[in-house]
């Protein structure tokens, strides 16, 4: 997983979080706003297209700076606070977010401010990390539909049976994981700490779900034994060390970034792999003149933005899941507050305890 850096986590089954039962949260209604292009729109918005004017060609904008608009008005209304991940579309990322970075830095933040909604630019697993996190928010996913390759490869009943195959094993869980699977497991890591939580543990064996590849590129690093599950990032998975290796043919002096998602060959003829947080560092640091970041295609287009003069080489690796939330959606969630995110109040105290442990790691 990834780390943050502020502006100012397949979906579950939507199931009320707070240990006792909390008073529903009246939010008036509000009509559909104007999405007409029109010369105040220009000018409002003009400043935010200057960050993404590289990115976005100038014809697509007029679609979506009325929403850009429309989203930045309402959420001020709503008294709420827009988190993006990294692999949202720019003019999500650039345009709309309060927040934007990995999944669980993204809710920590959230529950420190003082809003009283959550709108998660993510994935199921995401909002749901969100509300764990605050569970006296209302947390909104422009999309329930919204999913994870990783999350839907473990349920809750497949870690019980983990833990009587293996007992006494302690189970460290990727976030990107339900809330289902974060209330079974001993604790939780990202990418970026998955060695110093394994090793907190003081065994000579742990059991990591639930990407495989994560789990082998940790191996690598620890003199702890890592039992791994069989899930993987679909968008990661697909990378080979041969398409790589053409890029490199192609593109002379280009400087290859792996996400640890990534299959062990791949992350071995790669330049440097590290969490986003760690991607994104280095391309800032060391300003690469031609850089290929292997992971999803839209991080790219956001590191983009913020590092003018460095080439972005583009495999173009999309994760469907992610772009099911867009303007129209985030806008429709606002305004109809749907779809909220609710976790039942034992789940996610048990779920909110295996992150709590990590946080808890220094």
């Amino acid at each position: 997983m990834q780390a943050t850096s502020a502006k100012a986590v397949l979906g579950s089954p939507a199931i009320a979080l707070d240990a006792e039962p909390r008073r529903e949260r009246k939010f008036a209604p509000v009509a559909l706003p104007n999405l007409a292009w029109t010369p105040e729109v220009a000018r409002e918005t003009a400043h935010l297209y200057e960050k993404v004017k590289a990115i976005i060609p100038p014809i697509e904008w007029p679609f979506h700076a009325p929403y850009v608009k429309a989203i930045n008005e309402l959420k001020k209304q709503r008294n709420a606070v827009i988190l993006a991940h990294n692999y949202q579309t720019p003019e999500i990322y650039n345009c709309v977010a309060d927040v934007v970075g990995d999944s669980l830095q993204l809710a920590r933040i959230a529950e420190q401010s003082e809003a009283d909604v959550i709108v998660q630019g993510g994935v199921h697993f995401m909002a749901e990390t969100s509300k764990i996190l605050s569970p006296e928010k209302t947390v909104l996913i422009p999309d329930s539909k919204a999913g994870c390759s990783l999350a839907a490869s473990i349920t809750g009943e497949d870690v019980r049976a983990l833990k009587r195959k293996y007992p006494g094993v302690p189970v460290v869980a990727y976030v990107n994981t339900s809330a289902e699977v974060k209330a079974e497991v001993d604790i939780c890591c990202t990418s970026s700490n998955a060695v110093k939580i394994v090793e907190s543990l003081g065994v000579d064996t742990v059991i990591m779900v639930p990407d495989r590849f994560l789990a082998a590129n940790i191996a690598r690093q620890t003199r702890v034994k890592i039992i791994a599950w069989h899930g993987a990032c679909e968008v990661h998975e697909r990378f080979t060390p041969e398409e790589l290796q053409a890029y490199r043919e192609a593109e002379p002096g280009i400087e290859l970034i792996a996400h640890p998602e990534c299959p062990p060959e791949v992350v071995d003829v790669c330049d440097f792999s590290g969490s986003t947080a760690a991607m994104i560092d280095y391309v800032k640091t060391r300003r690469p003149k031609k850089v290929l970041l292997v992971t999803e295609c839209s991080m790219a287009d956001n590191v983009a933005a913020e590092t003018p003069g460095v080439e972005f080489i583009r495999p173009c690796n999309l994760c469907p899941h992610m772009k099911r939330i867009t303007l129209p959606k985030i806008l429709d969630s606002l305004v109809y507050m749907r779809e909220e995110v609710v976790i039942d109040p034992a789940l996610a105290a048990r779920a909110r305890r295996s992150v709590e442990r990590m946080i808890a790691v220094k």
